[in-house]
């Protein structure tokens, strides 16, 4: 099946950013050229998706506003005979249709996507993390629509983590498969090290199915309050479903974090063909004076 529609989660309250995100939401940060969340659209609209959600909280209309029409500000530029940059302001409004869902309190991700609900219905659809900014070879989305191990399961994106930022992710059990793509076995979210059943955390791209939605209204909030989708896959898988992981071969940067967010805007400058080659002697000087 062809995904037509997907859902970008960007409520979060981006503490580890604080002060900065304060006013400005963390997803609006830019990473060289553009702000984190466009790559995830772009993503997004590279798969072939032409529909998106994305889950937002009150504060962050910054969000709507960017990928929204701005007409005067398109006549302004080319009124000033910059043409290239109101195009590329119009083309942000054209990439796809997208709308938005409020999340009131933040309740964890699985709160997140049933917020979705309504705009995803029974149909499978891609899950986007917005801190999570993927580079790879192929599109993730593509080869983890590939990865699904049945035309109505679910799939996975996972990868090798370190051994101290396992309990930091979800981790999964596989039982079998190959070339990148196996069947779940078993989730578990944040583990202790001694209880983890291997290295292969999930990160933030996802196929679900509707099926989700009914997993996600039988999980009990955990500790915090917190609705964890990995609880509700886990339910899903005991009573019968098919998951899939796929074995992203890329690179991954978490846009939530710091330094994630530096070294994300760092690659793309070296992928510029015009500022690449300034962007090494910089690095290099700064390098030697350190």
């Amino acid at each position: 099946m062809k995904l037509r529609r997907a859902v970008i989660t960007a409520a979060g309250l981006g503490t580890r950013f604080l002060p900065a995100s304060k006013a400005v939401p963390k997803e609006m940060f830019p990473v060289y050229d553009k702000p984190a969340i466009q790559y995830v659209v772009e993503e997004a609209v590279a798969a072939g998706i032409r529909e998106i959600c994305i889950v937002i909280s009150a504060d962050k209309g910054a969000i709507k506003q960017h990928f929204g029409r701005d007409r005067a500000m398109e006549l302004v530029l080319a009124g000033k005979g910059k043409r290239q940059q109101a195009g590329l302001i119009r083309k942000l409004a054209g990439m796809a249709r997208i709308s938005y869902v409020l999340q009131r309190e933040q309740k964890g991700l699985g709160h997140a996507v049933l917020c979705a609900e309504r705009f995803a219905g029974k149909e499978a659809f891609a899950l986007l993390l917005a801190d999570d900014l993927m580079y790879g070879a192929a599109n993730v989305l593509t080869q983890l629509d590939r990865a699904r191990r049945k035309p109505d399961g679910m799939a996975l994106a996972v990868e090798k983590v370190s051994r101290q930022m396992i309990p930091s992710y979800g981790i999964v059990k596989i039982k079998r498969g190959g070339r990148g793509a196996y069947d779940i076995e078993d989730l578990v979210e944040k583990p202790r090290l001694k209880d983890a059943p291997s290295d292969l955390g999930i990160v933030g791209r996802y196929i679900l199915t509707g099926e989700i939605f009914k997993a996600l209204k039988r999980t009990r909030p955990g500790a915090l309050g917190e609705i964890q989708i990995t609880d509700a896959l886990r339910g899903y898988l005991k009573d019968g479903g098919n998951i899939g992981a796929g074995v992203f071969g890329g690179t991954r940067y978490d846009a939530g974090d710091k330094l994630g967010l530096i070294k994300a805007s760092l690659e793309m400058a070296l992928r510029d063909k015009m500022a690449k080659g300034e962007m090494r002697t910089y690095l290099k000087g700064l390098m030697k004076k350190r």
